[in-house]
């Protein structure tokens, strides 16, 4: 038997109940794959700009700085400009440490947005799958009651797979949803710390810069 046919021949076993787990997968992919493709984007774009903006910061250069991150929606550039914003008005490293947290408190939610659903859809399709397979026990009892001898074999063995088939496919798709929320969320980390350390690059050039224009 082909693997399409055993396919097939597993959703045609599984009942009513396995459509609502084809469901929570379709859309738990899709968040999957949109998050995924928005972090990675991110990614390469913040370390792209940041390139950039490095050297014209260890230069002084706010200006060109400013001008270039105005019109860039990278979390890196909407950071620096929240920060570029008190250089000069700020007189404490602090000022210009809390225009920049204010803009970390806007962009962290847009990293982490969704995320969090695959691990909620990863509980859903796994509560769908036991739910189907109490159902398919149900039938599978009423039906050996209500029928002859004869055929009490073969509708146990239908009304067990539908149980079975329920269970299995909740657990194979609420494994890797798991994972998947796992791997999400880290790179979601690795993303913060590096704005995180950029920030703090940021203030220390700053700070540099204003102390060496004092002597």
């Amino acid at each position: 038997m082909s693997a399409y046919a055993t396919l097939v021949k597993f959703f045609q076993d599984s009942g009513v109940f396995i459509y609502p787990s084809i469901l929570v997968l379709a859309l738990g992919l899709s968040i999957a794959i949109e998050r995924f493709l928005y972090i990675t984007r991110s990614r390469a774009e913040n370390r792209k700009l940041w390139d950039h903006l490095l050297p014209m910061l260890q230069g002084g250069k706010y200006q060109q700085v400013h001008q270039m991150v105005m019109n860039s929606d990278t979390a890196i550039g909407r950071i620096v400009l929240y920060g570029l914003s008190r250089v000069k008005s700020a007189r404490r490293r602090e000022d210009i440490d809390a225009a920049m947290e204010e803009g970390m408190m806007e962009i962290v939610p847009r990293l982490e947005k969704r995320t969090h659903y695959l691990a909620t859809l990863a509980n859903v399709v796994t509560l769908l799958g036991l739910l189907g397979t109490i159902i398919g026990l149900i039938k599978a009892f009423t039906a050996v009651a209500a029928v002859s001898p004869s055929e009490k074999s073969e509708l146990l063995s239908a009304s067990i797979s539908i149980a079975m088939n329920n269970t299995a496919f909740g657990l194979m798709v609420a494994i890797p949803f798991l994972l998947i929320h796992a791997f999400l969320q880290a790179r979601t980390a690795e993303i913060v710390d590096s704005l995180e350390a950029a920030k703090i690059k940021f203030l220390n050039l700053v700070e540099h810069r204003k102390s060496s224009s004092g002597d």
